[in-house]
């Protein structure tokens, strides 16, 4: 598994490289795609070599843009052994007047793992302005001592107008903190949650186990707290069988419940999207966002005519009469 997973991520930093002066794409190879809108161009942060980065006017067309970090940070460097600026599944909000950007550090198949935070008053490279300034840690997680992964970040900001930060991958499934209204650091007293798990096996907390489950983004509409994660397993190629899953709750702290009332803690988890064996073998790992009067759904599928490559997936977001998601094809 880690020599696919080494092979897999080999050819996709190749790709990113490739890449890197071309124009108009219109399938840019991506994985954990977040987004933003600056008024005038969206921008994709992925997963890549110091945060992959695209922009695009119209959603449809993109161009390469440099990546957010010249060079690793120095601190996760030091806290992640392994860690050498492969930055994964990157999250990004406007507050306050400034774009957050939150970005995971790891290494395949472990949780000695942290989460970083950087900001900037511009996403435009063009701009004087622009100077992504890293904040350092927010929270790590260590083997021994916690039985999660401090990767996948996402924040939101609940109806108080305060941020909230969810996480997590495999082992205890995904978690929910508080943050501080700077969104540097865990808030004061610490409030924690767990919002979604499917182990159910003990194992070692140095050991993933099979709890298929990460990349949560949660989206507020209607009164209602959208819990979208991704149930198996990525990074294969075509062997991936990544799919997303959905529940909701009236509260941010939970419980989420999917279609069936299913708790997602226990294992509950409506299945939103996944592999359609035509186009793309499985697809995972998204992000939702109302833009231009509508609302898209943003994910990475593993395209089956190019060999299982990553590519962004784009679909909108139709809603039922009782309020749930549905995907328009």
């Amino acid at each position: 598994m880690k020599l696919r997973l080494f092979t897999f991520y080999t050819v996709l930093l190749s790709c990113f490289m490739t890449v890197k002066a071309a124009d108009g794409i219109t399938s840019p190879f991506v994985h954990d795609p977040v987004l933003a809108y600056d008024g005038s161009r969206y921008y994709i942060y992925c997963t890549g070599l110091g945060i992959q980065v695209y922009s695009s006017a119209d959603l449809n067309k993109w161009r390469d843009e440099p990546s957010v970090f010249d060079a690793a940070p120095q601190w996760a460097m030091k806290m992640v052994p392994g860690y050498k600026g492969h930055t994964w599944a990157p999250d990004i909000i406007f507050y306050q007047g400034k774009y957050h950007l939150f970005y995971s550090c790891s290494t395949f198949g472990k949780n000695r793992s942290a989460i970083g935070h950087a900001e900037n008053v511009t996403l435009n490279p063009s701009d004087a302005r622009y100077k992504w300034e890293d904040k350092g840690c927010i929270v790590n997680s260590v083997p021994g001592r916690n039985e999660w992964n401090a990767i996948d970040p996402n924040v939101i900001i609940d109806g108080e107008g305060t941020p909230w930060m969810t996480f997590g991958s495999f082992w205890n499934g995904i978690k929910l903190v508080r943050l501080t209204a700077d969104m540097n650091a865990v808030a004061k007293p610490e409030e924690w949650y767990s919002l979604c798990k499917r182990m159910n096996n003990i194992l070692p907390d140095s050991l993933p186990g099979d709890d298929a489950v990460e990349a949560p983004f949660i989206y507020h509409r209607s009164g209602y707290y959208y819990l979208f994660v991704s149930f198996d397993y990525c990074c294969r190629g075509l062997k991936s069988n990544y799919k997303i899953a959905i529940g909701r709750s009236v509260n941010i702290k939970g419980p989420y419940l999917d279609r069936d009332g299913k708790d997602m803690l226990q294992g509950g988890g409506s299945i939103l999207l996944e592999g359609d064996h035509k186009t793309y073998s499985a697809v995972g790992h998204c992000s939702v966002y109302d833009f231009a009067g509508h609302t898209y759904l943003f994910a990475h599928g593993y395209e089956i005519h190019d060999n299982g490559m990553p590519h962004l997936v784009k679909r909108e977001l139709k809603w039922t009469a009782e309020g749930w998601p549905e995907v328009m094809q």
